[in-house]
């Protein structure tokens, strides 16, 4: 290219012709200065014509927006009845339409406002009816919902005030009301305004992308050559493959036109043009435009995905353009018909110990197939490219039965049916008669009062670990693949004997570690919520997936693939209600899904319920009276189904309206598809309506999902979510309303995660350690039960609204785990799906009571240390005589029971109360109502570090303020008080930073309901 030299700008309108974007309009050049003419009402030179008969005059004609399309028959507006300010409804000189016309008042800024409604967002024709009978154009402004869309566009003489022409130009309208101000730019005023028609397009507005907002390489965004759009242009380096790669998001996916507009003074400057990778235009021409300061289009045609795509445009010669934006405009209808499914899907090689080889014929597609998808029992193993026909799944695990099937997708990512399924078997690893090395160093962390933590240091072997095998009291009792486990469902106050196995994967087996013996603690109300003894309520089940509970506390329950639904009582009496029409399965995941109880059942009678019909996936209502089932009724269809990615789960918020979680029905492209109810997470009325807040007009609430199905709210009321990912990641989401988790482009935090307001999960795992199918909450501690992990973890809800603490239970004992569901007594019920769902009938719900723990302290309202005694010696390293000086002192741990007192937070306030006085060292304050103790040597600040918005002050100045004061009466033994208070609200009002610690505990006192000491003595001093 050149060398450049500058020039000045000029009016940016006079290059928008192709041009387009929200709230923006496309006009021709714009005069400049106009000559003056007054027009006084009523002396305008007569000339009449017959009311209504506009004649047809020269016009200019402002560009459309790009992508616009006039369609509909337009809606007119008259100016009479629009807002008028400084201007005045006349009707003086014939040939207006409705009762007459605006004569604006002669000066700058008097407008016309009219109020124009939309069917849809998108661009849209306006057409002014106007005369102007003077010499001089007399410009107006437009806006639209108050942003001025572009410079004034000319309405020039129409040769008499009885003569009536039209201004036509392009904007973009949100849908439903729209303000449209049209504004005097002169000191004459505006024309006589007489109505103004609004055209809906018959397809979207296109959408623009500035080049200098683009990732760049080899190139420089410039702004020296005038009548570029936004802040400037990219001129590319003189290389061959220098790139400007735009990020664009297709609310759909289909067809797009995308117009690329240039200059370039001379010389063809062809660039290469690939969608996501994939080269749509090879060599585009780039003709030369005649002068840097002219700018034109090329366009070419592609297929995108729904939500984001690459653009990358590329120069193929040793220059290219100075290129200035990419506007995309979809140009038909999205591509929904999906291939055919992959026929003869069978065995193409013989397996073996860790591989299965498949085959299958060549699906077709309206536009044409671009890859196969294999999959093992829902989960994604291997890709391959249209032309494949064959491929081999590695890394599997030896002697194991596998389920096979294959899918075709096409560009737009429409996948098809799934292919006939195949069950194929790994043959057994090779012989190894060698065990693992014995585990080592078996030790207890941590305890609780039904729940024992265990650790041991690893062993080795000749080919690999497979895992460890747990036993208590001499039994089997679970497994692990990692070096920890927590063994769940235990008694308190109980010993119990640990020993700890390694083995690999022909069986062979380690010694046992040493045993060791623990006991649990004891148990309280209101804290920590930990799995205690299991019971099986029922046997025999089939795919127990949905499960709620009646006002009376019995359970209620569907089956998958029956479509039965039961009546489950604690006892374990199980009674038939009936069966959920018009279900179907899917031979995978769909059928009878997600159950519901209404909120108002008691008066109401209804049960909701999740299932697959014929046309895709339905939520439905019931009546349930007299252990009977009837009155079905349909509240929302048209999700799609497929054999996987159903989701299924259903849950009553704390606003009345009922969520749903639901699968990208295995076409992925849905989940970014606004328009798509797959992907999401669904949000309607309890009649199956669509409630007025939610964020996109449908019953979308959230999006970029992938297979969502755990559904639960917190103590805020926020709402949480587990979802299966494809290989990589699953995850827990807390969803926002209008919220987008990023699949297909984002997997947990894989792929790419960084762009388009994608929002990342608050927890992942592999996929072999989880597939979240159910969550419930207690007391803010997330439970998530798992079908591959076969295993319960439990997290807790941090004050940053992060997962925490993560404890894993119940690994490897009850097998697939499907639901876990908390009763109301506070105890979880906890379904299984055995064999992946293979064999009828051989599932069972188990109970599991919760018991809150309070790692040695008793249940009454009491508070105690770990360290000391009541009314013993405060050790010294929690005093002033640890580190000889006084101040930020190591903390002692303290411990508490919530007892009767119904605390919303807890405070404790630490004295010196020698001689009956009150000496305030140290007082902690808005400590959660679900935290039940402090950990030793609590941190230095305000805002105390890791207790979940707990503060703290101390006695003294600067640093010694921040931190526990401990005792230090310099010789002599004084009496020490730790006081619990129990307060009666989540954070204690009137008091900050800067507050005395005198003030501190008059607003405690005041905020607190009851109280109780923990007393100490010491003579520390330095």
């Amino acid at each position: 290219m050149p060398p450049i030299s500058h020039r000045p700008r000029r009016a940016v309108g006079a290059f928008l012709a192709a041009a387009t974007a929200a709230l923006t309009i496309a006009l021709p050049n714009l005069s400049a200065a106009q000559p003056a003419g007054a027009h006084p009402a009523g002396a305008h030179p007569a000339g009449a014509h017959p009311s209504g008969a506009h004649p047809s005059v020269a016009q200019p004609s402002g560009a459309k927006a790009a992508g616009a399309k006039a369609a509909a028959a337009p809606v007119r507006y008259e100016a009479e009845s629009a807002v008028i300010s400084e201007g005045a409804v006349e009707s003086n000189h014939d040939g207006f339409s409705g009762t007459g016309f605006v004569n604006f008042d002669n000066k700058t800024g008097s407008y016309v406002e009219f109020t124009v409604d939309a069917p849809a967002a998108g661009s849209a024709t306006l057409t002014l009816g106007y005369a102007n009978g003077t010499d001089a154009n007399r410009p107006l402004g437009i806006a639209v919902n108050g942003d001025q869309t572009a410079d004034d566009p000319t309405f020039p003489s129409t040769g008499a005030w009885t003569t009536w022409s039209s201004v036509t130009t392009t904007v973009t309208l949100k849908a439903g009301a729209n303000t449209i101000r049209t504004t005097s730019a002169a000191a004459e005023g505006g024309p006589n305004l007489d109505y103004v028609d609004v055209t809906a397009a018959d397809g979207p507005a296109g959408t623009d992308y500035e080049a200098e907002s683009a990732q760049i390489s080899q190139g420089a965004a410039e702004s020296n050559h005038d009548g570029y759009s936004g802040t400037g242009f990219v001129n590319f380096d003189v290389v061959t493959g220098a790139y400007v790669e735009f990020s664009v998001d297709a609310a759909q996916a289909g067809p797009a036109r995308l117009d690329f507009r240039y200059a370039s003074a001379s010389a063809d400057r062809p660039l290469d043009i690939a969608v996501d990778g994939a080269t749509v235009a090879d060599d585009l021409s780039f003709p030369a435009t005649g002068a840097w300061t002219t700018w034109k289009t090329v366009s070419v045609n592609a297929t995108l995905k729904a939500g984001s795509n690459k653009i990358r445009a590329t120069t193929s010669g040793v220059d290219g353009p100075n290129l200035d934006k990419l506007t995309v405009t979809p140009t038909g209808p999205a591509d929904t018909e999906r291939p055919t499914a992959p026929a003869n899907l069978r065995k193409d090689k013989e397996p073996t110990a860790t591989t299965v080889s498949l085959a299958w014929d060549a699906a077709t597609d309206n536009v044409g197939v671009t890859g196969y998808d294999i999959y093992q029992h829902g989960q994604l193993m291997k890709k391959v490219g249209p032309d494949v026909l064959a491929a081999t799944v590695e890394n599997l695990d030896p002697e194991t039965s596998y389920d096979w099937t294959v899918f075709a997708r096409d560009a737009a990512g429409n996948a098809s049916e799934a292919s006939n399924a195949v069950t194929i078997a790994t043959l057994p690893a090779p012989p190894d008669t060698e065990p693992p090395t014995t585990p080592g160093n078996l030790t207890s962390p941590s305890k609780t009062a039904t729940t024992v933590d265990l650790s041991w240091a690893a062993s080795s072997d000749n080919v690999k670990v497979t895992g460890y095998e747990i036993y208590r009291d001499g039994a089997l009792s679970g497994t692990s693949e990692t070096t920890s486990t927590s063994v769940a469902g235990l008694t308190p106050n109980t010993a119990y004997a640990f020993k700890v196995r390694a083995y690999d994967l022909k069986g062979n087996k380690s010694a046992f570690t040493p045993e060791i013996t623990v006991t649990t603690s004891g148990t309280q109300p209101g804290g920590t919520p930990d799995p205690g003894a299991v019971s099986t309520i029922a046997s025999g089940v089939d795919v127990a997936w949905g499960l709620g509970f009646l006002p009376d506390g019995t359970g209620i329950f569907t089956e998958r693939n029956t479509f039965n639904v039961y009546k489950l009582t604690k006892s374990g009496t199980k009674t038939l209600v009936g069966k959920v029409p018009n279900s179907q399965t899917t031979g995978g995941e769909g059928g009878l899904l997600g159950l519901e109880v209404s909120p108002t059942f008691a008066t109401d009678h209804y049960l909701y319920f999740v299932h697959t019909a014929g046309e895709g996936n339905r939520i439905a209502r019931m009546t349930l009276e007299n252990n009977t089932l009837s009155g079905y009724k349909v509240l929302l269809q048209g999700m799609e189904k497929s054999r996987y990615h159903n989701g299924g789960r259903l849950r009553f918020g704390p606003d009345g309206k009922l969520y749903a979680t639901m699968g990208d029905a295995q076409t992925e492209s849905r989940a970014q598809d606004r328009n798509s109810l797959n992907g999401k997470i669904l949000r309607i009325n309890p009649d199956g309506s669509i409630p007025s807040d939610n964020p996109f007009g449908n019953a979308v609430w959230s999006l970029g999902h992938r297979n969502p199905q755990g559904l639960d709210f917190d103590s805020k009321g926020r709402l949480w979510e587990s979802e299966f990912g494809n290989s990589v990641m699953d995850e827990v989401n807390l969803i926002q309303k209008g919220g987008n988790y990023g699949w297909p482009n984002c997997e947990g935090t894989s792929g790419d995660c960084s762009g388009s307001g994608y929002i990342a999960p608050k927890k992942t795992w592999s996929t072999s350690s989880a597939s979240p199918s159910g969550l419930t909450i207690i007391n803010d501690h997330v439970f998530v039960a798992t079908t591959v992990g076969k295993r319960v973890y439990r997290m807790r809800i941090d004050s940053s609204s992060n997962l925490v603490e993560q404890k894993t239970y119940f690994q490897g004992t009850y097998d697939r785990l499907r639901t876990v569901e908390v009763d109301h007594d506070g105890d979880i019920w906890l379904t299984t799906s055995t064999d992946k769902d293979g064999t009828d009938g051989n599932d069972r719900i188990l109970r599991i009571d919760i018991v809150y723990s309070d790692d040695g302290t008793a249940g009454d309202f009491k508070l105690s240390s770990s360290a000391f005694n009541d009314n013993a010696t405060i050790p010294t390293r929690h005093t002033c005589a640890g580190d000889g000086t006084a101040g930020q002192d190591p903390s002692p741990p303290l411990a508490w029971g919530a007892g009767t007192t119904g605390g919303r937070s807890w405070a404790i306030v630490f004295a010196d109360v020698a001689n009956g006085g009150n000496k305030l060292h140290w007082a902690i304050w808005d400590i959660p109502a679900t935290k039940l103790s402090l950990p030793e040597a609590l941190g230095s600040g305000f805002n105390v570090p890791g207790q979940d918005g707990a503060k703290q002050k101390a006695m003294g100045s600067g640093a010694n303020a921040q931190q526990y004061f401990g005792p230090c009466p310099g010789g002599s033994t004084h009496p020490y008080t730790f006081t619990l208070y129990a307060v009666n609200s989540s954070t204690v009002p009137g008091i900050n930073s800067g507050s005395s610690m005198a003030q501190i505990e008059t607003a405690i006192k005041n905020a607190s309901t009851a109280n109780v000491k923990l007393r100490g003595n010491s003579n520390a001093g330095t």
